[in-house]
């Protein structure tokens, strides 16, 4: 199972990191179409569905990565069952959200291919699409979070110390 998860994980930061490879070619594309006098309609929405899909791709690995930025002032005061409480306590509510986020981001996704919704620009998208990176990607963060509430739960969880205060100015 574990590495099902990790490889799901994984596979979706892949995926962000092509869609920041698509984004790199969509303002190259833009840019290049502008000195050469031409015009490739729908280039500044594009980037913009593969920016947003990039990030929301990318959720799932940076959190199982400890990348998040987090607010550990009380959480680092904490010792033994206090700091489990409240990790469990945290874990939780970020399932919760997530699990809300999860929801209603495939729901819009459904919707909008329900109504056929389009987008405003001259390139006329259906906004189901770029929707689904955003409804896929916050998916893959709600099994990410279940999968480290559960490992908390467990005992199995591990905190690597950040040493991001080191490299701060």
């Amino acid at each position: 199972m574990r590495k099902l998860l990790d490889g799901l994980y994984d596979g979706a930061a892949w995926l962000a990191a092509l869609f920041m490879i698509a984004l790199l070619a969509m303002v190259l594309l833009s840019i290049g179409s502008r000195l050469l006098h031409f015009h490739v309609p729908g280039t500044d929405a594009y980037a913009g569905y593969l920016m947003a899909g990039s990030g929301f791709l990318a959720l799932a690995h940076t959190l199982k990565r400890n990348e998040h930025i987090r607010v550990t002032l009380l959480l680092s005061a904490l010792k033994g069952g206090a700091r489990r409480g409240l990790e469990i306590w945290a874990l939780s509510a970020a399932v919760a959200l997530a699990a809300l986020f999860a929801w209603y981001s495939a729901r819009l996704a459904w919707q909008s291919r329900l109504f056929n919704d389009i987008s405003t620009g001259n390139d006329a998208t259906p906004l189901w699409l770029p929707q689904l990176a955003m409804a896929a990607g916050s998916l893959i963060l709600l099994v990410a979070f279940v999968d480290e509430l559960v490992l908390e739960l467990r005992g199995q969880r591990v905190q690597v110390a950040s040493d991001e205060a080191t490299r701060n100015e």
